[in-house]
């Protein structure tokens, strides 16, 4: 007769969620995460039959983004529990001293293979979960802003807007221009990019911060090297029906555009200001002669930065002891520094310094993406322990 010990040990065993576990950082282990993934996939797949949720456009196309999502590591979790049943049978007859001899043979036999398997999924579970984020597939939008620098600081805004452009289409994304605000010199003070295409938030998202930009500028006649900043902000843009904006909580204004334009951008009010009166977060879009295309435009980027600011509310408890640790890429100090005298990048969340400066302004920075991915990774996968 076994004891209530080894009873109590041995049920635990046989539960497949004891053994994937996330550390309780944030109180929630993974494998209930998991299990609520593996609801959640059954749900989304009867909603996806479902004729009343295929009337509505958008909500069908969140459905079938949140299944695709799942679909990615569900199946694998299944086998898990599946090899893990399995594998606690085989040790339980091996174990068995009343079993058939024949048996207990070929549950031994049994027993690497299913061991085995059952690391290898555990493994890519714990991989997939921490890298494969259904946020991080989403549409972006860039926000570039010129910093401290004066004129220096605007026209590297602009080179850091022709540097995410040429990566974007590197990388298979289709980036547009939603506002811009240019200066005499070819630079600019603020310009907002939208990034689509699957993935593109993912790509972009390391690039939020100050960047720290050391060179001599053009217009320097003493050759002396200035130390200018220009800040980025990356948004996942969010579906409609993830943002539901009250018309009685917004201020629509329209005026005429300023700045350098064609023949109509002066003369007609085509300028659109949307404030979002709750939160004071306000949109505007200046760049078409067109108010109805800036009007489209400002609502998307007020979407996108009503998203993160919710967003960036609930994770902020969540974050808050990960940002003593190791900052955060939303501060305004510096993230990366471009140094040309040196020809040299170094990303200062990671020690990296590449010297292939010229490389990165035409758009190569996967290499440090790849970097800041694998160190993301090295986190998350320190905290999913297996028991």
């Amino acid at each position: 007769m076994r004891n209530a010990e080894s009873n109590g040990s041995e049920a635990q065993s046989a539960n497949p969620q004891s053994a994937i576990r996330n550390s309780k950082s944030d109180g929630t282990t993974l494998a209930r995460k998991l299990a609520e993934m593996d609801r959640r996939y059954d749900e989304l797949q009867g909603l996806i039959a479902d004729p009343a949720a295929a009337a509505n456009r958008a909500r069908y196309a969140a459905i079938v983004r949140e299944l695709g999502g799942l679909q990615k590591i569900i199946p694998s979790y299944r086998e898990f529990k599946g090899v893990h049943e399995q594998l606690f049978e085989a040790q339980t007859i091996v174990a068995d001293q009343t079993a058939d001899a024949d048996l207990k043979q070929l549950a031994a036999e049994e027993l690497p293979r299913l061991e085995a398997r059952e690391r290898e999924l555990t493994a890519l579970i714990r991989r997939t979960f921490a890298t494969d984020s259904g946020g991080l597939r989403r549409n972006c939008i860039l926000e570039i802003r010129a910093g401290t620098g004066g004129e220096e600081a605007a026209l590297f805004a602009a080179d850091l807007m022709r540097l995410y452009i040429k990566y974007a289409e590197r990388e298979g994304l289709k980036p547009h221009l939603l506002d811009s605000s240019s200066t005499a010199l070819g630079g600019v003070k603020e310009v907002i990019i939208g990034i689509d295409g699957a993935g593109a938030y993912g790509k972009f998202r390391w690039e939020s911060g100050g960047h720290r930009v050391q060179r001599v500028p053009e217009t320097e006649a003493a050759g002396r090297i200035h130390t200018s900043l220009v800040t980025v902000a990356v948004l996942a843009e969010p579906e409609e029906v993830e943002v539901q904006i009250n018309p009685a909580d917004v201020k629509v204004d329209v005026y005429r555009s300023g700045g350098p334009g064609g023949q109509n951008v002066n003369k007609t009010s085509s300028a659109v200001r949307i404030t979002h009166l709750p939160t004071g977060i306000i949109a505007q879009c200046q760049d078409s002669p067109s108010q109805h295309k800036n009007r489209v435009t400002a609502w998307r980027v007020l979407r996108s930065r009503l998203y993160e600011f919710y967003e960036s509310q609930q994770r902020e408890e969540r974050e808050r002891t990960r940002r003593k640790q190791v900052g955060s890429g939303d501060r305004s100090d510096k993230i990366r520094t471009y140094n040309f005298p040196q020809n040299r990048v170094t990303d200062h969340r990671i020690d990296l310094t590449l010297y292939n400066l010229q490389n990165v302004m035409e758009g190569e920075i996967q290499e440090i993406v790849n970097a800041l991915n694998e160190r993301e990774l090295a986190e998350k996968e320190s905290e999913l322990s297996i028991l």
